[in-house]
């Protein structure tokens, strides 16, 4: 059986003191279960002090991107070297606002993925439609398209530790979540995609999550999807109480 995975995705918000705030509110709280993984993923200036703080607790903590040189002239870049020697175990890659905004590609993607694993790194791949992609059915051949060319070149081993994320664009932040059937729809054809790439027992490992407004109110419903295996939370996450919960929903 395939574990929960709930990643709270901080994107850029809170400052120093409220993150510890946030660690010291659900230090001791995450249930130490092996079916549920909790990650908190910050913002690049707090990954220090929450590694350090989460020691030797179950809660991982992750970074939002990457660079996929190891150094270099890259001004304003961190490289999975540096994230490496942080102690950081995941990091999300190709999150739909990195692909709007900073010009992420599958390409980048794909080269940050292999970097990834080159350094002891988890990568949680980002993939979505935009309402516009939904609306012409094209959601499926485009998400396909995402998963081969991010995961293209991998080795099996490696595809199998990868976290897939399925966020709908068009539900990310707006208050609006796909339902839990078109949700489990397309992370259904995400790991009919991997099976196709790989193998039926390759695909059946590897972790996919939904994303898009999920909170506590829903996210058992989502949860209980045959291919939906955990969630990357924006706003929820935010919120000790709220992550515990969401964290809690996984045990379940």
């Amino acid at each position: 059986m395939r574990k929960k995975v709930i990643a709270g995705n901080w994107k850029m918000n809170k400052v120093s003191n409220e993150a510890d705030q946030f660690i010291d509110d659900i230090a001791g709280k995450v249930p130490n279960d092996d079916n549920v993984e909790a990650i908190v993923c910050a913002p690049f200036p707090f990954l220090k002090s929450l590694v350090e703080k989460t020691n030797g607790t179950s809660v991982k903590i992750g970074a939002q991107n990457m660079h996929f040189e190891e150094s270099g002239a890259f001004t304003g870049e961190v490289s999975p070297v540096m994230l490496n020697d942080l102690g950081v175990t995941h990091v999300v890659l190709g999150h739909s606002e990195r692909r709007e905004h900073f010009a992420e590609t599958n390409e980048t993607v794909n080269k940050k993925a292999h970097a990834a694993f080159k350094h002891q790194l988890t990568p949680i791949v980002c993939v979505g439609e935009t309402l516009d992609q939904r609306e012409a059915n094209e959601t499926m051949d485009h998400i396909e398209q995402q998963v081969r060319e991010g995961l293209a070149g991998l080795p099996d081993e490696q595809i199998a530790q990868t976290i897939v994320a399925y966020e709908p664009i068009w539900a990310i932040g707006t208050g609006k979540t796909a339902s839990s059937e078109d949700a489990n729809e397309v992370c259904t054809h995400i790991r009919n995609v991997l099976k196709d790439a790989t193998s039926e027992e390759v695909a059946e490992k590897v972790v996919i999550q939904y994303g898009g407004s999920v909170k506590p109110a829903n996210v058992d419903e989502l949860l209980a999807q045959s291919d939906i295996d955990g969630a990357l939370v924006g706003g929820a996450s935010l919120e000790a109480d709220s992550f515990l919960k969401l964290v809690e929903a996984g045990t379940k």
